[in-house]
């Protein structure tokens, strides 16, 4: 019974997530390569839309975790590697979107829906404040109630 436990424990513990980088995308330098993985992780996978560059196995997230690196290793700060993927691909390549005018709807529409269901709680809350609920005791169920008290 222990060994199936233990290999049951093996095989849940081996199926966690492996980056999708292939060693002979690797950057030799290791600094470089720490930038480069930094940035990928920051960087949406079109094709996956919830993983990053860095942990999709699509052949588009393998061209951006290239692109990146060649961008890395012309000398393109951070910024301008994020500024370059995001001026081909737009917005939606960002995990994390920036706060702007122009996405402080998607930034806003949670506030707005955690505020509006707080409102719906808070008036039907009040409804009820005023309303009986049940119906009154008979004058045998009252007895028995009295009674039940008293002892």
């Amino acid at each position: 019974m222990i060994r199936r436990l233990l290999f049951v424990a093996f095989m849940l513990l081996s199926a966690s997530p492996v980056f999708a980088v292939n060693p002979d995308e690797v950057l030799d330098d290791p600094a470089l390569e720490a930038r480069a993985r930094a940035l990928s992780a920051q960087l949406r996978c079109m094709v996956c839309q919830n993983q990053s560059i860095d942990d999709s196995n699509a052949e588009l997230a393998k061209d951006l975790r290239l692109l990146v690196r060649e961008r890395i290793t012309d000398g393109d700060s951070d910024e301008a590697v994020i500024a370059y993927v995001v001026s081909r691909y737009g917005e939606f390549v960002l995990l994390n979107p920036r706060f702007e005018t122009k996405t402080l709807l998607l930034w806003g529409t949670p506030v707005v829906l955690l505020l509006a269901g707080a409102a719906a709680m808070l008036v039907s809350a009040r409804r009820r404040a005023g309303k009986t609920t049940g119906t009154a005791l008979s004058t045998e169920e009252q007895a028995r109630l009295d009674a039940v008290l008293k002892d």
